[in-house]
């Protein structure tokens, strides 16, 4: 008998909910470790940072890191497979993947936490599940969430009045994407889930699928959408077998590929030029909208570093393949624009079994404390 994983997150967690889909499709078995402080702080000594979900092997080995933690486990546990067999459809699924891990990942706290009604819920939820023992009223622990999670993902991220109605576009346009796709067939690539909508389910399960706001637009605008996010969630390999896959990705993915190009690509090479000027800050253009003051991350320069060395693996045929559907969808151009990228993050390849790095700056560990003061003098 297989030996549980130790799966490092929480119930209310974008990465986390995307790796327990993986592994409840494989049938890996596994057991959820909350994250409280205690946990988290064992978390951090094992994979170097504060990010979940982090997974403690039998071996005493720690990873991190969702989409290279599925890579080893496919290495292990290889059959039914969720990377496509053939190289072109399995490249564009990455891409998709990727899109999904980081440029929804901005509008999935976006609906969070700029939205009172799911503020209030999530703050109450996280406050409960990750401060659990500590010994303060529960509109502490709320608040505590509330302003962390504001100033780090929503402030810190660019998300302000003249951005709100982009970032709130931005769910909706992948929704009726999405729609149009899963009125046709079960799961992306057809009759099994592959890693595109592994990927997908990080922002689509936690947080779209549950938090009140983009729950209710889910249910009434893409109902397709919300019975593939239940239908993901329940799959197993043991029921679905070597249920039939299309061989290429159809037309049906093109509007996906055009608007990772112009949202997903445009913020990594904006992100990897500040980054070879060592700007810790940036501004970026989506869609004609300006995003500024956004954290230079050296992790999302190795996405784009990964997608290109991905590229570089593939045979000559595949290859044109990739590009000929890239240009038709204008996401060849801003895959390859900024040459010399350098993220040193990863150099010898040991993902995911190096040390972990943040996306976003640590967050400030005053706010606790203060907010803890200032309930004291109240009370």
């Amino acid at each position: 008998m297989l030996t549980p994983l130790q799966v490092y997150g929480s119930v209310h967690s974008y990465f986390t909910g995307k790796f327990e889909s993986y592994l409840r499709y494989k049938e890996i078995p596994y057991d959820l470790v909350t994250i409280t402080p205690g946990a988290m702080k064992k978390m951090r000594a094992g994979t170097g940072v504060a990010q979940v979900p982090g997974v403690l092997l039998a071996d005493g080995r720690w990873m991190t890191d969702s989409t290279p933690m599925i890579a080893w486990l496919e290495t292990q546990f290889p059959q039914p497979a969720v990377m496509p067999a053939d190289p072109a459809t399995r490249f564009l699924s990455l891409l998709v993947e990727d899109f999904a891990d980081e440029w929804l990942w901005r509008p999935a706290m976006h609906y969070r936490w700029s939205h009172a009604d799911d503020r209030f819920v999530l703050g109450n939820r996280l406050g409960r599940e990750i401060l659990g023992r500590q010994p303060l009223p529960q509109a502490v622990r709320r608040k505590v969430f509330q302003q962390r999670q504001l100033g780090i993902f929503i402030r810190g991220d660019g998300i302000d009045p003249r951005t709100r109605a982009h970032a709130d576009a931005a769910y909706l346009r992948v929704l009726d994407l999405l729609e149009a796709i899963f009125g046709q067939r079960p799961y992306l690539l057809g009759e099994r889930p592959t890693i595109a909508d592994i990927g997908f389910m990080g922002p689509m399960f936690r947080h779209f699928a549950q938090d009140p706001t983009p729950a209710h637009l889910m249910a009434e605008r893409a109902p397709a959408v919300w019975e593939w996010v239940a239908r993901t969630w329940n799959a197993r390999a043991g029921r679905l077998g070597d249920g039939e896959l299309l061989i290429a990705a159809p037309d049906d993915w093109d509007p996906i590929l055009r608007e990772s190009g112009v949202t997903h690509l445009e913020m990594l090479d904006a992100n990897a030029r500040a980054h070879q000027v060592d700007e810790p800050r940036h501004d970026a253009e989506i869609q004609g909208v300006i995003y500024r003051d956004l954290p230079t991350s050296p992790y999302r320069v190795w996405c784009l570093e990964q997608l290109r060395a991905r590229f570089d693996e593939l045979d000559p045929e595949s290859a044109l393949v990739v590009r000929q559907r890239l240009e038709g969808t204008g996401a060849w151009e801003p895959l390859w624009r900024t040459d010399g990228l350098a993220s040193g993050h990863d150099p010898d390849g040991d993902a995911p079994f190096c040390a972990g790095q943040r996306v976003f700056p640590a967050e400030r560990p005053e706010v606790f404390g203060r907010l803890w003061r200032r309930y004291r003098r109240r009370s």
